[in-house]
């Protein structure tokens, strides 16, 4: 039964996809996003603001099939940031439950679809209820070899930048590193993302035209592509449309 919705989902998919869209040609391998515009979305609906949230979980199960079906082999979600815990309590609780109502339902079809769930962040201020949904997640799929689906959650650019200079303070300080040795590679070894190549595109919906403490490090040489679009009502023809101009696009990397 699941295979044959698999086949379904796939046929109803490729419908969807822009003939301007080159499948064949430059597909971006890490697409990151900052989902933006829930609270403002449920404000317009006199909603309150969790039900924005609510509704963002819909439209992350759906650009992630959209990136999966077209060939996008990384996605990292930005779910919450080390700066979020100044929101009300509330709406912090209703985050911090979030992964494991969306896990619950969806785990299995992503299972399904041989994704691979990670976390990237800090565990340690996060509730055993959120934490342990991600690390079953992980654990469930640590063998797939699908779409990696990231999910930036308690993540800070900087934080986790600090982070990573501290660990090589202490290697130069107990004499295991030379300061000579201390670059960009050494860096990015210890950092959430060390195994994961840097992002080709970075999407952020709402209108916001900002990084938000976002992988600082990671996004040097990204394309960054912003809409006015609040994330509840970003579809999947919205991610084309993203890929699409990336796809038009000369990465020089500096060069000419």
């Amino acid at each position: 039964m699941l295979e044959h919705l698999a086949r379904k989902w796939s046929r109803k998919e490729k419908q969807t996809v822009p003939a301007e869209l080159d499948r064949s040609g430059k597909i971006p391998q890490h697409v990151a996003v900052i989902m933006d515009g829930n609270g403002r979305w449920a404000k317009m609906r006199n909603l309150p603001r969790v039900a924005g949230h609510r509704a963002g979980m819909k439209t992350v199960k759906e650009v992630v099939k959209a990136a999966d079906e077209i060939g996008v082999r990384y996605m990292t979600m930005y779910a919450f940031s080390t700066e979020n815990w100044k929101r009300p309590r509330d709406e912090v609780d209703f985050l911090m439950k979030l992964p494991q109502e969306f896990l619950s339902t969806e785990l299995d079809e992503l299972i399904e679809r041989d994704v691979r769930i990670r976390m990237l962040g800090s565990k340690d201020e996060l509730p055993s209820h959120t934490l342990d949904a991600l690390l079953e997640a992980e654990a469930r799929t640590q063998n797939n070899q699908g779409l990696q689906l990231c999910f930036a959650m308690n993540y800070g650019g900087r934080d986790e930048i600090v982070k990573a200079v501290s660990v090589l303070a202490s290697k130069v300080k107990a004499g295991e590193l030379d300061p000579q040795d201390l670059d960009e590679e050494a860096i990015s070894r210890y950092l959430y993302t060390s195994d994961i190549p840097d992002p080709d595109l970075l999407i952020r919906t709402s209108g916001e035209i900002r990084l938000s403490n976002f992988m600082l490090w990671q996004l040097a040489y990204t394309e960054l592509w912003f809409t006015d679009v609040l994330w509840p009502d970003f579809t999947r023809e919205h991610f084309y449309q993203a890929i699409v101009e990336y796809q038009g696009r000369a990465r020089r990397y500096g060069a000419v």
